[in-house]
């Protein structure tokens, strides 16, 4: 059984999860009003992954014999300088993500709880992934430098990203 303190991180966790899919669709309605819809499209399937990730943590909760206690998430931002600022700021919010993970991991390697270990895991490979993107996206945003054609392309590319659930 997990302890009240691994219950309370882990239920914390699932907020900030559906507080990063809120985040990411507040990005890509923005994108949908600077007609970006490849943009939109990456940020949209970024709000599943999200999903994905919360309802991961949840089931795990659950199947562990723990209770999810779900909070008001903040209101996103909503203003942006551009599609640049757009990807620092999910770049900056990614690292957030991977920073909680690995405080969760301490806690689970503290209390030897070997389930939670091999769950957090997954989640450490899938932040790895994550910055890896937002990192490419940002250089590749800056090496456009707002030229249109190559934030055209860039659009195009992001318009064919799709959600696959990770087999587990």
């Amino acid at each position: 059984m997990l302890s009240k303190n691994l219950i309370t991180d882990i239920n914390e966790q699932i907020n900030f999860e559906l507080l990063s899919e809120y985040l990411y669709l507040s990005m890509a309605a923005y994108f949908e009003d600077q007609n970006l819809p490849g943009f939109a499209n990456f940020f949209k399937v970024q709000v599943q992954e999200e999903r994905f990730h919360a309802m991961k943590f949840f089931d795990y909760l659950n199947q562990m014999d723990g209770r999810v206690i779900l909070k008001s998430i903040e209101a996103p931002e909503n203003d942006f300088e551009g599609a640049l600022d757009v990807f620092e700021k999910s770049l900056n919010h990614e690292k957030k993500v991977t920073k909680r993970i690995y405080n969760l991991m301490d806690v689970a390697l503290d209390e030897k709880e070997h389930a939670t270990i091999s769950l957090l895991k997954w989640f450490i490979d899938e932040q790895v992934e994550e910055e890896d993107n937002f990192n490419t996206l940002v250089k590749k945003l800056k090496r456009a430098n707002n030229d249109p054609t190559l934030i055209y392309m860039l659009n195009e590319e992001l318009s064919l990203r799709v959600f696959t659930p990770p087999t587990l």
